[in-house]
């Protein structure tokens, strides 16, 4: 790797000081597992020039229910989250989607902050040396149109003809489908409006914005949510399509719900047909399969990638049935 500076933040106010004095050419560093590697291949054009470390800021590892719901500082590691009773019981979805991230060592390092704030993962953008200066480098082209598609998105690009790199979190859906708000260092995005697609980057931060915390609304009385993911090694692997659900019933018919898809799109996407499809409707195996169907009705597989299709279908009538 190339040489840079090392800064321990105390605080969150002096992490930011140091984001704006580097304009653009520093890197936040947390469990550190995605930063890396992008470091040691040398992915990116342009190399950062100093990594602020947010490690050292005490309390931005909380996980902690209070009255509103849960709270979770964006430190907070993957394998607590995935474990802690609480979570569990209440955030199903949220605790499910840790627990089936990466592999057990790297959950042990990884930061909710850092898996829906992390990279895309499409092989051409990391072909290491910038070996592919593609539309999320800045270059001219999606290399991945005219290659190989088997893990892009199925509902079309960023731009006409543009980058087709899926999102990669497996967390990112689950607070999306549990309505959760994410703090910043300056202010409240809701989740579903915080993922974008940009050059080097995949959410709405700003280069000196650092997220703070993350709430979850409480479920109210009749709420289940669940998560299931596709992927070829189950204990390691990123998702080629994983979905979440949360749905709340009265008197045995759906009265409120939110699913969604990711690993299928440039960003985490909301499952709207589906959700639509499934209002008023008690949960059973039938009307399952119809939202499956709804969920997919606006995708435009590419050559290498429809059978990513009828998995999308199968995870989203999985994930309302778990909900049942």
């Amino acid at each position: 790797m190339k040489t840079f500076t090392h800064f321990n933040a105390s605080s969150v106010e002096e992490a930011v000081s140091l984001l704006r004095r580097y304009g653009g050419k520093a890197a936040l560093v947390a469990g550190g597992t995605d930063l890396l590697g992008k470091m040691k291949d040398r992915i990116l054009p342009d190399y950062p020039e100093a990594l602020i470390n947010l490690k050292t800021i005490v309390g931005m590892d909380l996980i902690q229910e209070n009255t509103n719901g849960l709270a979770l500082g964006p430190l907070a590691i993957l394998e607590d989250m995935a474990h802690a009773h609480m979570v569990k019981e209440k955030y199903t979805a949220l605790a499910e989607a840790a627990r089936r991230t990466a592999s057990p060592h790297l959950r042990e390092m990884g930061t909710i902050g850092g898996n829906i704030c992390q990279d895309i993962r499409c092989w051409y953008y990391r072909s290491p040396e910038n070996r592919f200066p593609c539309l999320r480098k800045g270059g001219g082209r999606c290399y991945a149109l005219k290659g190989d598609t088997r893990y892009h998105s199925i509902f079309g690009g960023s731009v006409e003809e543009g980058c087709i790199a899926v999102h990669p979190s497996d967390t990112a859906p689950a607070l999306i489908a549990l309505d959760a708000s994410i703090q910043t260092s300056k202010r409240t995005i809701r989740a579903e409006n915080f993922f974008q697609v940009e050059v080097s980057r995949t959410t709405v931060l700003e280069p000196d914005e650092i997220v703070t915390e993350i709430r979850i609304p409480a479920p109210v009385d009749g709420t289940k949510s669940a998560f299931f993911k596709f992927a070829l090694r189950k204990s390691i692997d990123f998702p080629i399509v994983n979905c979440a659900a949360r749905i709340s019933t009265t008197d045995g018919k759906v009265d409120d719900v939110r699913i969604c898809l990711n690993g299928v799109f440039v960003k985490p996407m909301r499952a709207i047909a589906a959700e639509e499809a499934l209002m008023g409707e008690p949960i059973n195996e039938a009307n399952a399969r119809t939202a499956g169907e709804a969920a997919v009705t606006s995708a435009r597989p590419l050559h290498d990638n429809g059978y990513m299709i009828q998995v999308a279908k199968t995870l989203v009538k999985k994930a309302i049935l778990a909900c049942g």
